[in-house]
């Protein structure tokens, strides 16, 4: 068998402040059923003041490690599209707060696809022979650029943060990463994005619009373009596993929203329970939300050792992909 990144640890961190949809009602035009019935959110995490990506993504890194019982690793890959600055990357300074030394350690941004594209650079560096061990986190602080009167995107995204540890091995292991399907359209870049504050805006000498400082989002066609996407990666990591849909034990989607989640799960023959769904408690976490998701549902006894996971998610860039693995014994 050919060198391959195995999956040895999982952690996750949320903020304590717990909103939710009744507490939003009370500052915008909305209501709690509202809310549930088009998203299937009932509550979300918001970072405390003076908190910032980072501190989430050590913490959740350093359930990882503790997870995977080790305390370092060769190399540390940060999937966010809410870094502590826009320069330096924020990756450093998180294995600077896990005291791993000065390992090669940097930022993936690929928005809600973020940590599969992770993922996909860690194992790469293991194939390699770069590293041994690698940590990979999604986090984020995506309140931080949502305009909390806005109703259309504050009831959907929440804070949080989720890591794995990946080490060395080889494709008959329990927790090898089996097959990878990523994807773009950079044509597709305005259906999720940030108008100002980039070098787009301030090369142009126009000052932003008031607003363009926070996330903008065409609802109805990512919505669209997400379960097809997402659908059309999943099958392309079914046919070089060589499983059939009916072997796979959990589809565990980016927890953008539930209808999402069920779409992809019924364009795919999978059963709906068989579709993971913690959107509910979390909201969306972008990057954060598939390693919080696997660490949640790993935690309730859900995932057990040996079953079959496709991991799969849809985000800004556009950018999509799909990762196929057995759960390991952690």
């Amino acid at each position: 068998m050919g060198r391959a990144a195995v999956l040895a640890g999982v952690g996750s961190a949320v903020p304590d402040n717990v909103v939710t949809n009744d507490m939003l009602a009370t500052r915008m035009d909305t209501t709690d059923e509202w809310i549930r019935t088009r998203t299937g959110i009932r509550e979300r995490r918001h970072l405390a003041r003076g908190s910032a990506t980072s501190d989430l993504a050590a913490e959740a890194g350093r359930r990882a490690l503790k997870s995977a019982g080790v305390d370092s690793v060769d190399a540390v890959v940060l999937a966010t599209t809410t870094p502590d600055h826009p320069c330096p990357a924020t990756a450093p300074a998180v294995a600077a707060m896990l005291g791993l030394g000065t390992i090669p350690a940097y930022d993936v941004g690929a928005v809600c696809s973020g940590f599969l594209y992770g993922l996909a650079s860690g194992a790469g560096l293991i194939a390699l022979g770069t590293a041994e061990r690698v940590l990979v986190i999604g986090a984020e602080a995506f309140t931080t650029i949502i305009d909390q009167t806005d109703r259309t995107t504050a009831p959907i995204f929440g804070d949080g943060a989720g890591a794995v540890v990946l080490s060395a091995g080889d494709q008959s292991q329990p927790g090898a990463l089996l097959a990878f399907d990523l994807g773009s359209d950079g044509d597709l870049a305005d259906l999720i994005i940030i108008p100002g504050g980039g070098s787009r805006q301030r090369a142009s000498g126009i000052p932003a619009e008031p607003g363009d400082e926070y996330m903008a989002m065409r609802g109805r066609e990512v919505f669209r373009h997400a379960v097809l996407r997402m659908t059309e990666s999943s099958r392309a990591v079914l046919a070089r596993t060589g499983w059939d849909v009916d072997s796979v034990d959990w589809l565990v989607g980016h927890q953008a929203n539930v209808r999402i989640l069920r779409a992809v799960a019924e364009h795919l023959g999978l059963a709906q329970d068989r579709a993971f769904v913690n959107v509910d408690r979390y909201g969306n976490t972008a990057a954060a939300s598939i390693p919080l998701a696997l660490d949640d549902a790993a935690g309730a006894g859900l995932i057990t050792p040996g079953d079959r996971i496709v991991l799969t998610a849809f985000g800004g860039g556009a950018s999509w992909g799909a990762i196929a693995l057995e759960w390991p014994d952690l």
